[in-house]
């Protein structure tokens, strides 16, 4: 094995400083959108009474999803002592730290009041997974950065390990802890399921892995540096074992709830009668997000291909979306039954209404603020990248510790 040496992502200025110029356009334009959404109120959003988290909450759950998937990288490396992925560990973390701030900055700018964060800040009320949550972030955030110390810096080598451990266990957490959020609802049938935190687990590895393999290669492609087939084919597998395990808890999940007659409904209303939400269910998740990125990374000739590769990982980011879109509008779609079996007078809470879904049509400016959060976090990763200098000169054959870098 060779020693790895990490340099200065030396790109032509040029472009670094596009590249910069069109994330911070995209942020800025996101800005507008929150401002219009301030200056006019949510009813400008698709969201309503029913439907209190809408397209940016989709966007916000994906990016703190793959944020804890994004460090897996680094965990194999630190926690599994696998010398092939410590190159690739920095990177790894930087990547993890700016997706979760991406993802936070989505939900803050949708809370209507941001500065009432203070008070979620400062009182805690324990019995609320939301309170964990706000601790968990925070504690994610903190603890990543000083793995990535630990990493960079020679003289905080000796603390690698523990803060390798710690950072691995903390993501785990966090994960639960998001999972938890829905499967804590028990008024929402699509949502009240212990299989929500495991299953949240799962996805993190592919959503973030997925986000992690075309970032890594694009950094490279641009400096010209070699990105060798042994760490793209590793990384591929791991994507396809990643995608498997998702799809086989999103069949245990789906088998779980038609198991119970009270569950029958809303199983037809995702499985076969919620149009857009079906749809999403089976071409989203199922088809773009599961089966053709496994056919991809699984075929002898396919998989052996860049270009399918890259497809593949663009592909589980589509069906990401796609599933959390499910998950979170899909659930609140599906009315409440305040009392099963019994016909109830409709509010415009739409409380109780049997057999009868809210429709949900994502606004612009909703968009507009989830795609602002993506441009923070790769704005955020661009610019640590060339800061912290964590780009191995080359990838193209197995490498020793990073820790022997200049």
């Amino acid at each position: 094995m060779k020693k790895i040496f990490y340099k200065e992502w030396d790109i032509a200025s040029q472009t670094y400083w596009m590249i910069l110029a069109v994330l911070a356009v995209i942020s800025a334009i996101a800005g507008f959108a929150v401002l219009h959404m301030e200056h006019n109120g949510h009813w400008v959003t698709g969201m309503s009474n029913q439907i209190v988290w809408g397209t940016p909450h989709v966007f916000a759950v994906f990016l703190i999803v793959a944020a804890s998937g994004a460090l897996n990288v680094a965990s194999i490396a630190s926690v599994f002592n696998k010398k092939a992925y410590k190159p690739l560990a920095p990177l790894s973390a930087l990547l993890a730290v700016a997706l979760l701030i991406g993802g936070l900055l989505i939900l803050v700018l949708d809370l209507g009041r941001p500065e009432r964060l203070i008070v979620a800040m400062t009182t805690y009320n324990f019995k609320s997974i939301f309170a964990w949550n706000i601790i968990l972030y925070n504690g994610f955030i903190a603890i990543v950065a000083f793995y990535l110390w630990t990493i960079l810096d020679r003289k905080m080598n000796r603390f690698y390990k523990a803060a390798g451990v710690a950072a691995f266990l903390w993501r785990l957490i966090l994960t639960t802890g998001t999972g938890s959020i829905f499967g804590f609802l028990v008024a929402r049938q699509g949502y009240n399921a212990a299989i929500m935190a495991p299953w949240f687990i799962i996805m993190s590895f592919g959503f973030g892995l997925a986000i992690y393999m075309l970032v890594l290669s694009d950094f490279f492609r641009l400096s010209g540096r070699p990105l060798g087939d042994s760490v793209m084919f590793r990384l591929k597998n791991l994507l396809g074992v990643f995608v498997a395990a998702s799809l086989l808890f999103a069949l245990m999940y789906h088998l779980t709830n038609l198991y119970g007659t009270e569950n029958h409904a809303y199983e037809a209303f995702i499985l076969r009668d919620g149009g857009v939400y079906t749809a999403a269910f089976w071409i989203g998740q199922i088809l773009i997000g599961g089966l053709l990125p496994l056919a991809i990374v699984f075929h002898p000739s396919l998989g052996k291909s860049r270009a399918w590769i890259y497809a593949a990982a663009i592909m589980v980011i589509i069906g990401g979306l796609a599933t959390i879109y499910v998950i979170i509008i899909g659930g609140q779609a599906f009315p409440m039954t305040m009392f099963p079996g019994k016909t109830v007078i409709a509010s415009g809470f739409y409380d109780g209404i049997n057999g009868l879904a809210s429709t949900y049509s994502p606004s612009l400016a909703e968009a507009l603020l989830g795609i602002g959060g993506i441009a923070v976090a790769l704005l955020i990763t661009a610019i640590g990248v060339r800061m912290l200098k964590i780009l191995p000169m080359s990838l193209a054959d197995e490498v020793a510790d990073p820790h022997s870098a200049s």
